[in-house]
């Protein structure tokens, strides 16, 4: 498998796989739908996140045959921002457009949720997403990726922590060398929420 950090012209095709992977999460399905259930403004979304995190260097990706993304890990570094000031003003406008007022004030809350339940006191890798094309699915891709960048931090001293918003990947991620410090319930549906932490191995 051959890994390879994302870069500018990466962008669309890392919004692209995260807009589909997460199209029926648990947490972020419910909360990022449109009221009709539409979902055509996902891409928008996610497309911040990939612009935010690109620039650090920090983002990997496995190609697909057809120039889509296969997989793709979102690493956040020690003492950098997930978004841009600017880049979390147009995330909010966006899905203010897209929501009703109730429902984007759930969403406000379950981003503090999640803002809340991240630890502060030790510096460490943050694995802000975790997604696989679905045409990729099912073949261990995500499961490799994972492992190769956190042999990376590793091998620098540097531990990682994620929230896990899917209850079936929890032991994937355990496998990985991560356990279960916290969590919390999604605000629309009570969807749970687990935070891991993985320990520089000795």
């Amino acid at each position: 498998m051959d890994a390879r950090i994302a870069g500018p012209d990466d962008v669309d095709a890392v919004a692209t796989t995260i807009a589909l992977a997460f199209r029926d999460d648990p947490v972020w399905g419910p909360a990022l739908a449109a009221p009709d259930g539409g979902t055509d403004h996902l891409q928008a979304f996610w497309r911040f996140f990939a612009l935010g995190a690109i620039p650090h260097g920090s983002v990997w990706l496995v190609d697909g045959p057809a120039g889509e993304a296969a997989t793709v890990a979102v690493w956040i570094p020690p003492g950098t921002d997930e978004l841009t000031d600017q880049q979390a003003e147009d995330v909010d406008a966006l899905m203010e457009r897209t929501l009703t007022p109730d429902r984007f004030e759930a969403y406000q809350r379950l981003w503090t949720l999640f803002e809340d339940s991240h630890p502060h006191d030790t510096p460490h890798m943050y694995l802000s997403l975790l997604a696989t094309h679905p045409d990729h699915r099912g073949r261990g891709i995500g499961q490799r990726l994972l492992a190769d960048t956190l042999a990376r931090f590793g091998a620098e001293g540097v531990p990682a922590y994620l929230e896990s918003t899917n209850p079936a990947n929890d032991h994937r991620y355990e496998r990985a060398g991560f356990r279960p410090v916290g969590g919390f319930r999604a605000v629309l549906d009570g969807a749970p929420v687990t935070t891991m932490w993985r320990d520089v191995p000795a």
